[in-house]
């Protein structure tokens, strides 16, 4: 995990052109224009940029529009993009207003190069109300309680809190779940830095004593959990604020199906 924590501190800045690849343009309006493409905002794993383009109606009318793209390099692009695609589908299907829209996710002709596109928003500096921010939270997992689509904890396809891919297997309680999940991050901790017995002689008691003490009262006698629908890497990185509206606005989600107090805290 060593990789993951030194990017997460070094986002690039990105600038200037971004060629276009045939299989993006592909996505666009037929018939419109491409005004620019240009590198916009800072991202730790991927190139982003903004795509605006000019598109003329029936009536002769010309419209701009604007969308946001991020470009993802490597082996894992693919689940990337896809994870955040599914992940954001959600969440902006559930509260729009406060989550960019997903248009298109897909391979780029180049190898191991995938994209994911969205509808492009402006953001004000800053961090968002916290009374509006945690209102916009509260509506995600109030509007999706108990509407898991099989009642499971888990979701239907892997995401990545940046290049770490989650293990979200359905599961039928919260415990298990939780624990399938640290399970992934301690063999992650193995491959990046070695075996350690120190941290193997903690691993065993933390996940079948610790955890089990901890959550199973939560789900027995005759108590129970709803999974939510997550973020799942909601961090002060992935929220702002739109300038007009002043609304809260999330993006680079990583979701699963969990308990609705998961991923509450923020850096």
């Amino acid at each position: 995990m060593g990789d993951y924590f030194e990017g997460q501190s070094q986002a690039t800045t990105h600038h200037g052109d971004v060629e276009l690849d045939p299989n993006i343009l592909a996505c666009l309006p037929q018939n419109c224009r491409v005004i620019s493409c240009k590198g916009h905002g800072a991202s730790n794993w991927n190139q982003t940029a903004r795509l605006d383009i000019e598109t003329t109606g029936d009536d002769g009318t010309q419209r701009r529009e604007s969308y946001f793209l991020k470009l993802v390099t490597g082996p894992n692009g693919r689940g990337m993009v896809h994870g955040e695609y599914e992940s954001m589908f959600l969440i902006h299907e559930t509260i729009p207003k406060f989550a960019a829209r997903p248009l298109a996710w897909g391979a780029c002709t180049e190898p191991d190069k995938h994209y994911i596109l969205f509808s492009f928003h402006e953001l004000a500096p800053g961090l968002p109300d916290v009374d509006n921010f945690a209102h916009a939270v509260s509506q995600l997992h109030s509007l999706t309680s108990g509407a898991s689509p099989n009642g499971k904890f888990g979701f239907h396809v892997t995401t990545f809190n940046g290049t770490l891919p989650q293990d979200n297997t359905w599961t039928d309680t919260w415990e298990e779940f939780y624990i399938r999940g640290m399970r992934r991050m301690f063999q992650l901790e193995e491959k990046a830095h070695g075996p350690s017995e120190e941290l193997s002689a903690l691993v065993r008691p933390f996940l079948e004593v610790v955890i089990p003490r901890l959550l199973r009262p939560m789900e027995t006698a005759g108590r129970c959990i709803k999974p939510v629908l997550i973020h799942g890497d909601l961090w002060i990185g992935n929220v702002s604020t739109e300038p007009n509206t002043k609304s809260p606005i999330m993006f680079d989600a990583s979701a699963f199906w969990g308990h609705h107090e998961c991923k509450l805290s923020t850096q």
